[in-house]
C-alpha cells in the first residue's frame, strides 16, 4: 500500500518540473512513511511513497521491468501474483525480486493492457512504456484504490493518489466545480468521476486511461459488474459454494510480509471474515473500538467471537470528540466529505495500527450480499412504481408525499411522508433521496438563488441516473448496481481507504474479491435478500461458524450520535455560528440555516444529516485557507 504521484508531457520530451513532483510526493507521505523514490525519462516523472508489506527488502518504486524499457508506480496489492510470476517465469521473464510489483510490471511489458484483467487485488496504477511511447494509468474494478488525474493548461497530465498532491503541485488552477458542489450536498460526497475541483478527475472503477504521446488520452471501461442469474442453482448448492468462495478469498488476501489482523465488530461481515481467517490455523490478530455510549457499543459481541476463534484481541475504548476531529477529517479526505462514521473509522484505524500493519475488513459485504435496510423499502416501492405510470403517481402520492408533515418523533409506521414522496417520483429521483445526506426538499430551502443560478439547472440526481441507464434488473439488482458505481468507491471505499491511510495502515476487502462478486452476482434476488431481510445466503452459510446472537440481530451500523452532538452546549453547531467560511462561499442562505440550527437544537426536528453536511463543508473550506 502506497502512494503514488506523476508529471507526464502528453505532447512531447520536455522536461519534468521536479520540485513539483517533489511536493506531491511529499504530500503523499502518511500513505507511504517506509520509503520514497523516483522514476525519470524524457517527459517522464514518477514518484512513490512506500508502506512495505510484501518483499518489504526487494519492493522499492517506481520499478523498472527487466528490459528497462517499461516502469511502474503502484499503490495496492495483487494477491495473485505468485501465480502470476510462475505463469510469467515459464514464459521466460526472469525475477530479481519476490514482490507484487515485479509481477505487475513484467506482465504489462509482456501482454499490455490485457494484463490488467488477470489481476487479483487491489490497485492503482501507472505504468510508463518506452517502446510505444504510452503512459496507462489503471484503477481496480471497485475503486478500492483510488487515483486523481489532471491535464494542465500545456499539456502535462498529472496524476496521485490522492487531490492534496494534485494541489501541491501547483501546476493547475484550482477553482470548485459547481456541478460537484451540487452532488456533495445532496449525497455528502463527490461520486466519481468528478471531484470537488474543476479539471481534477477521479479515474472510474475498473477503468483504465491510455495517453499515447502526441494523442489526446482514452478511457476505457474492462470491467463492470454483472447482474445475470443462474436460475439453476439451489440454495444449498449455492451456500457451499459461496463458503468455499469466501474462505479461498480470505486466504488470498492474508499474504503479508508484516503484521496481518483484522477489524473486527459485532457484525456478520467482520465476524465471517475472522472466522474464515481462523480455519487457517494460527493466532488471528483483532482490533476493537468501543464506546463510552452502550447504546453504539458491540465490544460484547466482538469478545464472544475473538473467545470463539481464541484471537489475539485488542480492544480500546474511545470517546469520539467530534470538536477535536472535524477539522483533522477535513485534512485527511482533502474533499468535502460528510459520513459521519469516518469518525469511528479513522478512531478504529489508529488502534488497529498500534498493532497490526494489516486490517482485513468486512466492507463491500451490504452492497455484494444486499444487506443495506434501504435495499428492501427501495425494492418493495419500486414494484409500487413500476406498477402505475409517473404522471399519475406523481399527481397522487407525490401531491400527498409533499402535504403530509415530517414526523421525526412520531412512532414509525407513521411516518409516511418520505414513502410517499418517493413513491410520486422516478426510480432515480427515488433511489437519490434514499442515499441522501441531505434531502432533497430540505437542501432546496437553504441553497443560495446565487449557487442555484451558477449551477446552470444541473440535477445531482444525475449521477444516480447514469449509473441505472439501461438496466433491465429487478428492484433489488438495481439497487446494488447503483451502489457499485457511486455508493462504494464514492462514499464507503473512500472512508476506508483515507481513514486507514492516514495512519499507515493497509485494509482489505475479502468481499471485493471479484471472483466472489461475480459469482454472487448470478445468486437469484431471494437468495440475497429473504424473509429475514439481508444477507440470507451468508447468514445461512456462516450458521456453523457465527454465533446466532450476531447473524440475527439488527443491523446497527458505525455511525455515531450526530442528532446529539447538534443539539449539546458547546458542540459543533458552535464552530458554524462562528465561522465565516460557509457564508462567503455563496452557497447557502444564512437565514435560512439559522433557523434549521435553531429548530435542530430546539427539538423541533431533526436536521442532523443537513447540518452536519454543511459542518463538514465549512471545515474542508477552513482546511482548504489552512
Amino acid at each position: 500500500m502506497c502512494g503514488i504521484a506523476g508529471i507526464v508531457d502528453l505532447d512531447g520530451e520536455r522536461a519534468i518540473d521536479a520540485r513539483a513532483l517533489k511536493r506531491m510526493t511529499d504530500a503523499l507521505a502518511h500513505r507511504g512513511p517506509d520509503g520514497e523514490g523516483y522514476f525519470d525519462a524524457p517527459g517522464v516523472g514518477f514518484g512513490h511513497r512506500r508502506l512495505a508489506i510484501i518483499d518489504i527488502e526487494g519492493g522499492a518504486q517506481p520499478f523498472r521491468s527487466a528490459d528497462g524499457d517499461g516502469a511502474v508506480t503502484y499503490n495496492g496489492e495483487i494477491y495473485n501474483y505468485r501465480e502470476l510470476t510462475r505463469s510469467l517465469a515459464q514464459a521466460g521473464a526472469r525475477f530479481r525480486t519476490k514482490s507484487d510489483t515485479e509481477a505487475l510490471i513484467e506482465g504489462l511489458q509482456r501482454r499490455g493492457a490485457d494484463f490488467i484483467g488477470d489481476l487479483r487485488g487491489m490497485f492503482a496504477f501507472a505504468w510508463w512504456n518506452r517502446r510505444t511511447l504510452t503512459l496507462t494509468l489503471a484503477r481496480d474494478r471497485f475503486g478500492e484504490k483510488p487515483l486523481y488525474y489532471a491535464i494542465t493548461p500545456d499539456n502535462f497530465l498529472l496524476f496521485a493518489s490522492e487531490i492534496g498532491a494534485i494541489k501541491a503541485s501547483r501546476l493547475i488552477a484550482l477553482s470548485h466545480a459547481p456541478e460537484a458542489l451540487s452532488d456533495y450536498f445532496l449525497y455528502g460526497y463527490v461520486p466519481d468521476p468528478k471531484s470537488i475541483y474543476a479539471g481534477v478527475l477521479k479515474l472510474p472503477p475498473g477503468s483504465a486511461l491510455t495517453c499515447v504521446r502526441g494523442s489526446a488520452p482514452r478511457l476505457t471501461r474492462y470491467w463492470r459488474p454483472a447482474f445475470e442469474v443462474d436460475h439453476s442453482m439451489s440454495f444449498k448448492a449455492a451456500t457451499e459454494k459461496l463458503l468455499a468462495l469466501f474462505d479461498d478469498a480470505v486466504s488470498a488476501q492474508m499474504i503479508a510480509d508484516a503484521p496481518l489482523g483484522a477489524f473486527l465488530s459485532g457484525g456478520v461481515d467482520s465476524s465471517s471474515i475472522v472466522a474464515s481467517m481462523a480455519r487457517g490455523g494460527g493466532t488471528v490478530s483483532t482490533c476493537t473500538i468501543g464506546f463510552d455510549d452502550a447504546r453504539f457499543d458491540e465490544r460484547a459481541l466482538a469478545r464472544e467471537t475473538s473467545q470463539r476463534h481464541a484471537t489475539a484481541h485488542h480492544e480500546e475504548t474511545v470517546s469520539l470528540d467530534a470538536a477535536r476531529l472535524i477539522d483533522r477529517i477535513a485534512g485527511v479526505y482533502g474533499e468535502p466529505f460528510a459520513d459521519p462514521s469516518a469518525l469511528p473509522t479513522y478512531e478504529v484505524s489508529a488502534a488497529a495500527r498500534r498493532h497490526v500493519k494489516v486490517a482485513l475488513s468486512g466492507d463491500g459485504g451490504d452492497e455484494v450480499f444486499g444487506g443495506y435496510r434501504r435495499y428492501a423499502f427501495f425494492a418493495r416501492e419500486e414494484m409500487l412504481r413500476r406498477a402505475a405510470p409517473l404522471a399519475l403517481r406523481r399527481a397522487t402520492l407525490g401531491v400527498a408525499g409533499a402535504l403530509y408533515p415530517k414526523l421525526d418523533h412520531w412512532p414509525r409506521p407513521l411516518r409516511f411522508k418520505t414513502t410517499l414522496q418517493s413513491l410520486g417520483e422516478s426510480t432515480s429521483d427515488a433511489y437519490a433521496r434514499a442515499v441522501s445526506m441531505a434531502l432533497p426538499d430540505r437542501l432546496a430551502r437553504i441553497v443560495s438563488e446565487d449557487f442555484r443560478a451558477g449551477a446552470g439547472g444541473y440535477d445531482p440526481v444525475a449521477a444516480i441516473r447514469n449509473a441505472a441507464a439501461g438496466a433491465r434488473l429487478d428492484p433489488l439488482s438495481l439497487a446494488q448496481k447503483i451502489d457499485f458505481e457511486t455508493w462504494l468507491p464514492g462514499r464507503m471505499l473512500t472512508k476506508i481507504d483515507r481513514a486507514s491511510m492516514a495512519h499507515g495502515l493497509e485494509v482489505r476487502a475479502p468481499f471485493l474479491d471479484h471472483r466472489l462478486v461475480e459469482w454472487a452476482l448470478m445468486l437469484p434476488p431471494q437468495f440475497r435478500f429473504g424473509a429475514g431481510g439481508g444477507k440470507r445466503i451468508l447468514k445461512s452459510a456462516q450458521e456453523s461458524r457465527v454465533s446466532r446472537d450476531i447473524l440475527h440481530r439488527p443491523k446497527q451500523g458505525f455511525s455515531p450520535p450526530v442528532a446529539e452532538w447538534l443539539r449539546a452546549a458547546k458542540g459543533p453547531l458552535d464552530r458554524l455560528r462562528q465561522s465565516d467560511a460557509w457564508k462567503r462561499s455563496g452557497c447557502f442562505s444564512a437565514p435560512a440555516v439559522e433557523r434549521m440550527m435553531a429548530a435542530h437544537q430546539k427539538g423541533a426536528g431533526d436536521y442532523a444529516q443537513e447540518l452536519w453536511m454543511l459542518i463538514m463543508f465549512d471545515a474542508f473550506l477552513q482546511n482548504e485557507r489552512a
